[in-house]
């Protein structure tokens, strides 16, 4: 066998195996891609059913606590200011910690995704 033929031997078995390990990369990148995007759209799933379900509940105890107060202040009206200020404050505070709220959701979401 001649260095000619040798090295014609190995450079086909590095195109080969440069094959196989694209194809195998291929094949990683598209079921990572496949299992990332099954977990983001299930989780958005999850979050509005969710959501959708809390909301209602939030406003049929908005509506009643706000005739409660009205009841008991002889006043629907400052009843439901009372529930909306209340709103408006629980608004002002979550928009004071948006920071520490985006670097937990940016801290959990990454660990799914670089996982």
């Amino acid at each position: 066998m001649s260095v000619f033929e040798s090295l014609n031997d190995t450079s086909s078995q590095a195109v080969d195996k440069g094959e196989a390990f694209l194809k195998k990369s291929h094949e990683y990148y598209k079921l990572k891609i496949f299992q990332q995007l099954t977990s983001s759209l299930s989780l958005m799933l999850k979050a509005l059913l969710i959501g959708g379900l809390m909301l209602i509940g939030l406003v049929f105890l908005a509506i009643s606590s706000a005739i409660a107060i009205g009841n008991n202040l002889d006043s629907f009206a400052l009843g439901f200011v009372i529930v909306g200020a209340l709103f408006f404050i629980i608004s002002l505070i979550i928009y004071l910690l948006r920071k520490q709220i985006n670097n937990t959701v940016i801290r959990t979401i990454s660990k799914s995704f670089f996982d």
